[in-house]
């Protein structure tokens, strides 16, 4: 099943962010359930947020995921939604 995981950056955290930016690319790789994944930017370009599409076999399971993102745990996110989601096009 597809989760859109949506990411919203604290406020003032870039740093936590760029710190933490090789754990959660690790993290990414080695559970092997991000299907898409990239930064949200504000209209200068600057990080705001992270997109996720995630297959995993439920909520809970995709909640866990992201609980248990490096960026998650170093509290980089101010919000964070998870919704099924399902494919049109592409």
């Amino acid at each position: 099943m597809l989760f859109a995981l949506i990411a919203r950056d604290r406020p003032g955290a870039h740093d936590i962010r760029k710190a933490n930016r090789d754990a959660h690319l690790a993290y990414v790789k080695e559970t092997g359930v991000v299907v898409l994944a990239g930064p949200l930017l504000d209209d200068d370009g600057a990080m705001i947020g992270s997109l996720l599409i995630l297959d995993l076999p439920d909520k809970d399971a995709a909640r866990a995921w992201a609980d248990n993102d490096p960026y998650a745990k170093a509290g980089l996110f101010e919000s964070v939604t998870i919704n099924a989601w399902k494919k049109v096009i592409g």
